[in-house]
């Protein structure tokens, strides 16, 4: 037999499989923070707590990389249906965040602000379409390097791939990439990401950046540029 660890925050993941296990009426975990905020407060001093989220919508926030609850400690509470209250150790007065199955509107903005960024551009050595065998081999790079990119984009002969600047995984991609694309790489890159954005707030937040790549959906808009 061989031991291991449950990893990042393992603490919290083993208190959702316990509440799981005895069917809890819910499951409280103690921070240091008034409870789940809407941006980092370290990079936005505004940033303000949400007092109610559902598991859908933490699940979509920690994806972006937000620094909430990991998505495994989710799974055991949101088969059962188990409440999730997310309080602060320092003043337990403080009503924290409750976490549950129901649908919340009128979220405010999220906001995630990621540093140090590559954009990596992979073209195709012989101009043929990016098609599902490329895009399947380079998933299958990403499991092997075990390297997620925080934002993708195909056209029918690219792909770009903005990750993280970890100069060893960085190299190891890379190299698998250029058996198939050609590879340029460019640094010193910040991805923006805010999900429940208003049009106001997105102009706010990108004027006078030089935007590089910009995604957007109707809950969710993601900005690469250089500062």
């Amino acid at each position: 037999n061989e031991s291991t660890t449950l990893g990042r925050e393992g603490s919290d993941f083993t208190a959702a499989i316990v509440a799981n296990v005895l069917d809890a009426s819910g499951l409280t975990i103690w921070k240091d923070v008034e409870g789940v905020m809407n941006a980092d407060p370290r990079q936005f001093p505004e940033a303000q707590y949400i007092s109610e989220l559902s598991f859908e919508e933490v699940i979509e926030m920690a994806y972006y990389g937000a620094q909430v609850i990991h998505p495994k400690t989710i799974k055991p509470l949101q088969n059962k249906r188990i409440p999730l209250y997310v309080k602060c150790f320092l003043d337990t007065s403080l009503p924290g965040t409750a976490i549950t199955g129901k649908k919340v509107k009128q979220l405010p903005p999220v906001i995630v602000l990621k540093k140090d960024q590559v954009l990596m551009h992979l073209h195709s050595q012989d101009f043929s379409f990016v098609g599902e065998k490329p895009l399947g081999d380079l998933y299958t790079i990403f499991n092997e390097t075990r390297f997620r990119p925080n934002l993708i984009q195909t056209g029918a002969i690219n792909v770009q791939l903005c990750v993280d600047n970890r100069s060893e995984k960085l190299d190891q991609l890379a190299a698998k990439a250029a058996a198939m694309f050609d590879v340029q790489i460019e640094k010193g890159l910040t991805l923006l990401t805010i999900r429940h954005y208003t049009n106001e707030l997105l102009q706010k937040m990108t004027d006078g950046k030089q935007i590089v790549l910009q995604q957007q959906t109707t809950e969710t808009v993601q900005v690469l540029y250089h500062e």
